[in-house]
């Protein structure tokens, strides 16, 4: 069910929805209340803030969901996203509105980073690649997309902050070659990493959280290697082998998939840095390191 700008209040107006400065601390139960109210909603839980989102556990008569608010483009976008993959290899989503969505909750226990760091890291990588398949299969499977971003837009900041850095002007120099001539254009979910695919117990495992974009299927599978959340992103004996086990299991050329980690972590390293957060961007330009040596290119 999508309710396009229909609100709730007697101006016809939205609930009002946080910004990404907003999302810092625990929302008061108040943002949540006229969602509530207009969905027919139980709360299930605490409420949860992201950087980008309020999160409320809630549930639909005896079914499990999230209700989330946000004011984020992105997120905003990628609900569109969401709703048009009509729960294949994705959350469903059982309402949406401009700036909020319910959608089913996941209820399992596994998790992909829990597996990721306690022995299972192949497995977890397998994972991801074949929920990131079912996603890329959309693009085939379903017509009128909704609103997409091309990829090439978000690679605008490591263009212009490359300058005189040696690392991230060779991200930039191979996404700019990738992003020429790309290959297998899809429906990207945009933000693929280990918390972003989630145990929904008898349905399986499911994506969350997509951004909206359009572009190469490769890049989706980068940030299984580079995710700066992952502790063992720069090992670069993790490294070679999740390269190995990705490109195997995405059916990926493995030269490619070494190009689109590299694009992408010189992307993430500059996010991280116009954030101030020093610490991920360095752990980012390292694993561009791990890349460029991979595909013995040498640093202008």
């Amino acid at each position: 069910m999508t309710d396009g700008k229909q609100g709730l209040g007697s101006a016809g107006q939205e609930p009002h929805a946080p910004t990404r400065a907003q999302a810092t601390s625990d929302p008061p139960i108040d943002v949540f209340v006229p969602w509530m109210r207009k969905w027919g909603l139980r709360q299930d839980g605490a409420p949860i803030a992201t950087q980008a989102n309020w999160l409320l556990p809630v549930k639909i008569d005896n079914i499990a969901a999230m209700l989330k608010v946000t004011g984020d483009e992105h997120e905003i976008r990628g609900a569109g996203v969401l709703e048009w993959w009509q729960g294949h290899g994705a959350a469903r989503i059982f309402f949406r509105s401009t700036n909020a969505l319910v959608m089913e909750r996941a209820q399992g226990e596994r998790s992909l980073m829990h597996m990721a760091l306690h022995g299972s890291d192949d497995q977890a990588s397998q994972i991801a690649c074949q929920t990131v398949a079912q996603l890329h299969a959309n693009t085939l499977r379903a017509s009128d997309r909704p609103e997409l971003i091309p990829l090439h837009l978000w690679f605008d900041d490591l263009t212009e902050a490359a300058g005189n850095n040696p690392i991230l002007r060779r991200c930039c120099s191979q996404a700019q070659r990738l992003l020429a001539e790309p290959q297998d254009i899809v429906v990207l979910h945009g933000d693929i990493h280990h918390d972003n695919i989630l145990d929904f117990d008898a349905r399986g495992w499911l994506a969350i959280d997509p951004k909206g974009l359009i572009g190469e299927r490769g890049f989706d599978y980068a940030n299984l290697i580079v995710n700066p959340d992952l502790p063992t992103a720069e090992d670069p004996i993790r490294f070679t082998r999740q390269v190995q086990v990705v490109s195997q299991a995405a059916d990926l050329n493995h030269r490619r998939l070494l190009c689109w980690i590299l694009a992408f972590a010189g992307l993430s390293a500059v996010w991280f840095t116009q954030d101030a957060n020093d610490a991920q961007a360095q752990q980012n330009l390292n694993v561009a390191r791990l890349a460029i040596q991979a595909l013995s290119l040498n640093l202008d």
